[in-house]
Formats: C-alpha cells, structure tokens, sequence
C-alpha cells in the first residue's frame, strides 16, 4: 500500500472514529491489490492489521486497540464511502527498460510511451514526471548524462504527440536511485530505465 494512500485513509478514518468517541482504523488495498501493514497502538495495547479491510478500533486512550477483524467491502462502501470519494486519485505509474548504455528502448517496452499519452490525455493531467536511471556501468557522470537523455527521450515524445511541455518535469537520478541495487560496474537490466507518474 503506497504510503499517501495509509496517510490519507488513516487521517480520514480518524476524524471519521473521533465523531463516535472512538478512532477506527480500517487497512485498505492499493489499485494495484497490494495491501501494506499497520501497527495501532498506545499505552494500553497495539493491534497489527496486515489483510485487506483488517479493522479494529480504539474506545478510548485508556483502552488497547480492539481484536481485528475483516469487513466487507459493503461495510467499508457504507461506512467510509465519501470519505474515500473524496482522496485524490493515484498516479498512474509507467516503467520503460533501456538496453545498455543507450538511449534504446528494449523491445517490451517499446508499446509504452503511446499508453503514456492515452493516460496523459485520459486524465487531462497537469502534472507528468519522468525520472531517467541508469544501472551501475560507467562513470557516475557518464550515468547522470544518459539517465537524463533517456528521460529527455521521454519527455520529447509526449511534447511531440500534444503533451503540454509545461507540465512535464525531467529528473535524472544517474545510477543514484537503483531498482535493484548492485555493487558498482554491475549490469543490472532493471535500473536502466525510466519511470513515468502521470497525475
């Protein structure tokens, strides 16, 4: 579960507990289906949730943290659903793979960039990253030059399909930020790439 998803639901099911004299804590999956973990705790106890709608709730700070259990997904429509309606809708994340020390896209990834834009016109975005790295090969100023290429490769092929330029922010991460991380001079096809988050 991304983290501003845990926040955002977190905050909003707490001022939601707190009109009942009480907080309520419910872990929800991301999109993707994936669901992160949650420790509520204070003097009096701690609950882990760990599952998909896992709930418990706190009474009141002299009280621990309820047993868990798991609610339906009509439960958490009833009880939660405008406060849901109301988070801001995730950005849709791209990775494009690059073969070695180049600015060519691998052949799996070559179908990406038109889904970029379908998701850049389908969402009317405002605001589009792209974010060049590179694995550990070469020189780290070497790494810092093509991981922006590549981002740069990115960026011109949304501005030449209609993307507007201002929007679009490039950042080159060199072999800083790898995927995968690698001893130096280690060829790891996972961090030569660039991510796009279309918002």
């Amino acid at each position: 579960m991304s983290m501003l998803r845990i926040i955002l639901t977190l905050a909003c099911l707490l001022l939601a507990g707190c009109a009942s004299k009480g907080t309520t804590v419910i872990l929800l999956e991301d999109p993707d289906g994936t669901t992160g973990k949650v420790r509520v705790a204070n003097s009096a106890g701690e609950q882990r949730l760990d599952a998909a709608r896992q709930r418990t709730r706190v009474a009141g700070a002299s009280m621990g943290p309820a047993e868990a259990t798991v609610v339906t997904e009509d439960e958490v429509e009833r009880d939660f659903g405008p406060l849901l309606a109301a988070m801001p809708v995730p950005p849709r994340r791209f990775i494009l793979y690059f073969e070695p020390g180049t600015t060519t896209l691998t052949p799996d990834s070559l179908s990406l960039p038109p889904s970029i834009l379908a998701a850049v016109r389908e969402r009317n975005s405002r605001d589009i990253r792209v974010n060049g790295h590179t694995d550990s090969m070469g020189t780290r100023e070497f790494n810092m030059r093509l991981s922006l290429e590549r981002a740069g490769q990115i960026r011109d092929f949304l501005v030449g399909e209609g993307a507007d330029p201002s929007i679009i922010r490039v950042f080159p991460h060199g072999e800083g930020n790898p995927l995968v991380p690698t001893p130096d001079e280690v060829p790891e096809p996972r961090n030569r790439r660039v991510e796009v988050l279309v918002r």
